[in-house]
């Protein structure tokens, strides 16, 4: 048997893959990637395909960026792996101190983790503890919005909206407020932007306000509901919300999981309308797209919330065994400093500006209902008819078989329901985009 062959058995006899029917996946030939370079992975079978997607949003400056191998093998000789807890590492301190002048101001403190999802339950515990340790033990409500999602931990699905992901598990949650979500294509309200005055950032004031005395915490994906369809907030939301925390004496979580290290064009899309957050998790991008490695960062009145004598028990008692990796953190250097030496975020905004004009073309397409771009995110609604916005029934499953279709094109995607995601490298050439672009737009037609 051919070696492709056998990997390619070998997967399905073995492995369980995430948010994947495997009676669809064992029906199929599975696609088993072997290596990458720049924007391109190539499969077993020697298959060649542009990476649409980043590999899940994760890739930044492409695969195989020789500064990053550098700097994992450069601190693989070093050490692999060394605890945070009661213990630091170089490349732990070095990424701190790298990522606090990059964020919104008054975050100063970073609390090291390994993914997005546990970022963000790192934030929910520290709000939840923070003003238990203020004496206001009535605070333990958080409002989100639906669509929401933040993530498959207990606590991050509590916060979600999605009931495709999280219905299943509701049985095990804490109950969380909802918010509408700022998804202009369909309005939760039946209204029209920007008629509509921001009527979702009004509601989301109204239960910030009814409920602040109970509430720890408000948490939203700035900008971009990514996993739910890339539904790009209006112009001021973002800013309203926060002015109506600030108003109201609440916390603001801010969850760049998705958003972060220059995916809207902005190295974090809290900086598109100036906002602060309280408190921020980060993730995907932070190494470069190579290694496990996520951060909350927080502000000093949140870290003074924690210190006391020990024997006052004000300790936050969170922590994993691979927090502050060294390789992680490590690359997470080398992709900073890629980000200032090539000037990324400037070289993207022409980028931003092509991607955006060559989208108008997309519209003319029958079933393209909606096209949503926050920099270098899209979100390309599929429809059965648009001039009712009718979905597509749930098993026609559309927005997969467009992905499937765009691999003749030597494209690699990956659909959220029937959008179709692009999500590229920010390193991606003028050159590869419009072979992004020309097979997406050819798998749709």
């Amino acid at each position: 048997m051919k070696k492709y062959l056998l990997q390619e058995e070998e997967d399905k006899k073995y492995i369980w893959h995430p948010f994947t029917q495997m009676t669809d996946w064992l029906d199929d030939t599975p696609l088993v990637i072997e290596r990458g370079k720049g924007s391109f992975i190539y499969d077993i079978r020697g298959n060649k395909y542009l990476d649409g997607v980043s590999s899940l949003w994760v890739n930044v400056h492409g695969h195989r960026k020789k500064e990053i191998d550098a700097a994992v093998r450069k601190q693989l000789a070093k050490i692999a792996h060394s605890t945070l807890l009661g213990l630091s590492n170089t490349p732990a301190v070095e990424l701190a101190k790298m990522l606090i002048p990059l964020a919104p101001r008054g975050l100063v403190k970073v609390f090291f983790s390994d993914n997005g999802s546990t970022a963000v339950e790192v934030a929910l515990k520290m709000a939840f503890q923070f003003w238990r340790q203020k004496g206001r033990k009535r605070r333990e409500q958080f409002i989100c919005l639906r669509q929401g999602y933040h993530g498959d931990t207990i606590g991050s699905v509590s916060l979600g909206g999605i009931d495709l992901f999280h219905s299943m598990f509701r049985p095990l949650l804490f109950n969380t407020i909802k918010a509408p979500s700022p998804y202009c294509y369909r309005c939760a309200l039946k209204l029209t932007h920007p008629s509509c005055g921001l009527a979702c950032a009004g509601e989301m004031e109204r239960l910030i306000k009814k409920l602040s005395a109970v509430t720890a915490a408000v948490v939203v994906e700035p900008l971009v509901q990514a996993a739910a369809g890339m539904i790009v907030s209006p112009p001021g939301y973002l800013k309203a919300v926060r002015e109506a925390c600030t108003r109201h004496g609440v916390l603001l979580i801010a969850d760049e999981v998705a958003t972060g290290f220059g995916r809207t064009g902005r190295m974090f899309a809290c900086e598109h309308e100036g906002v602060k957050p309280d408190l921020m998790a980060v993730a995907k991008g932070l190494s470069g797209g190579y290694l496990p490695v996520a951060a909350t960062l927080a502000t000093q009145k949140i870290f003074n919330g924690f210190l006391a004598p020990y024997s006052k028990q004000r300790t936050f008692f969170h922590g994993h065994t691979y927090t502050g990796n060294p390789l992680a953190c490590a690359a997470g250097v080398a992709s900073l400093k890629i980000f200032e030496k090539e000037h990324i975020l400037e070289r993207l905004l022409p980028k931003i500006a092509y991607l955006k004009k060559r989208l108008e073309d997309f519209s003319e397409l029958k079933h393209v209902g909606d096209i949503r771009q926050a920099g270098f995110m899209v979100g390309i609604e599929l429809v059965r008819d648009k001039k009712t916005k009718e979905p597509f029934g749930c098993g026609e499953r559309i927005g997969a078989r467009v992905c499937q279709k765009a691999r003749k094109y030597g494209i690699i995607l990956r659909p959220l329901g029937d959008v179709v995601v692009l999500m590229p490298p920010l390193s991606i050439s003028m050159k590869e985009l419009d072979l992004l672009l020309d097979g997406t737009y050819h798998a749709i037609k």
